[in-house]
């Protein structure tokens, strides 16, 4: 039989990923002062059996200031790296997945209490909460703190967290990093005409809102490893008439690509509360496939991929190089082994499971 398109081998730079399957980054809330707790090493370590290729890391703040919550994961001192370092470690005791980290800013959105509690946006003076920044003086919504608009001074200590914090995930050993330019973050927030409002060589033609975001991403792929690769997360449209959408994203991924970006994935929407999603299985697979017949590079399409079959097609009729989990590998982390039953695959599973492989489906797993 011939392999399935979703379990065929992929390179990326010098990564080489056994599948075409990939855990998205998905915050936990649950960090103490930027350090990861013993939740990251559960949920982590859970992940990293999965049979997927690669395992991303959650949106990791640059810098305190930069962080969606209170209880977000940072890599910007010795203590965060630290602690990320001592759970990556005790992770690779077990698995051999590669992981990734998402180092990320989150501008406007910035200062907000945990989802569980609400998720409001938290003032200054809550002991929980600080001054936001941003491209623009403009409140995410109606009723919030405006942020502080960002200096060149400012911008620069950004750039220079973003590169720290890329250094820290080398020396840790992590395998990739993937900037954070999509849903409605500071990244996102310089690319959208909608928060971006800047009056210098910053704001206003798209060659001016593409210019942060890039330096970001030069800075980052010269303190990482040349051998390792870094991928950049886009937001493909605003879904808000006059915002960010897909001709401009791909002009953002060409401009990447020029400059040595390893791969795009490509999700949507964060930046208006308005925005107008339509939400259905695979809804955002268009958009990486724009983007894909623009690019030389693996382009990544995540968003409602919960079917066998579905992830197959995408992958096997070229709409995307990678499919990524996100809600679904929490619902089912075992849900990479079901589609290699489903289609006739193979995965990787750690010895201690291998008398859980069905008598039916001999071949089934990999040894880790």
């Amino acid at each position: 039989m011939n392999t399935p398109a979703l379990f065929t081998p992929l390179r990326i730079r010098n990564l080489d990923l056994v599948n075409r399957i990939v855990i998205a980054p998905m915050c936990q809330y649950s960090a103490d002062q930027g350090r990861m707790s013993d939740w990251h090493l559960i949920h982590l370590g859970h992940l990293a059996l999965s049979g997927a290729a690669l395992l991303t890391i959650e949106a990791t703040a640059v810098m305190p200031q930069g962080r969606i919550t209170y209880a977000d994961v940072g890599l910007w001192d010795e203590q965060t790296q630290a602690a990320m370092g001592h759970t990556i470690e005790r992770i690779r005791r077990w698995s051999a997945i590669p992981v990734a980290v998402q180092l990320a800013h989150a501008g406007r959105k910035a200062s907000t209490e945990v989802p569980w509690k609400g998720g409001r946006q938290l003032a200054p003076g809550d002991p929980h909460g600080w001054q936001t920044t941003a491209p623009s003086p403009i409140a995410f919504a109606a009723g919030q703190q405006p942020p502080a608009a960002l200096d060149h001074s400012a911008m620069r200590s950004v750039r220079e967290a973003f590169a720290s914090a890329a250094a820290r995930a080398a020396r840790i050993g992590l395998d990739a990093v993937q900037i954070h330019a999509a849903h409605g973050y500071l990244l996102h927030q310089f690319l959208s005409p909608l928060a971006n409002h800047r009056i210098d060589e910053y704001g206003g033609s798209i060659e001016n809102r593409l210019r942060f975001p890039l330096e970001i991403f030069e800075a980052v792929r010269a303190a990482f490893p040349a051998e390792r690769p870094v991928s950049v997360r886009v937001s493909a449209t605003d879904w808000f008439d006059g915002g960010w959408d897909l001709e401009q994203t791909i002009a953002f991924a060409e401009k990447l690509q020029q400059r040595g970006c390893d791969a795009i994935h490509v999700s949507s929407g964060g930046l208006h509360p308005a925005q107008r999603i339509p939400a259905g299985p695979g809804y955002q697979v268009p958009l990486a496939r724009a983007v894909k017949a623009a690019v030389r590079i693996p382009v990544v399409a995540v968003g409602l991929i919960t079917g066998f079959e579905q992830a197959e097609a995408i992958i096997a009729t070229g709409d995307a190089d990678l499919i990524a989990l996100a809600r679904t590998a929490l619902y089912d982390p075992r849900w990479p082994w079901h589609a290699a039953a489903e289609l006739g695959g193979q995965v990787r599973a750690p010895r201690q499971y291998l008398r859980c492989e069905p008598a039916r489906l001999r071949g089934l797993f990999k040894v880790d």
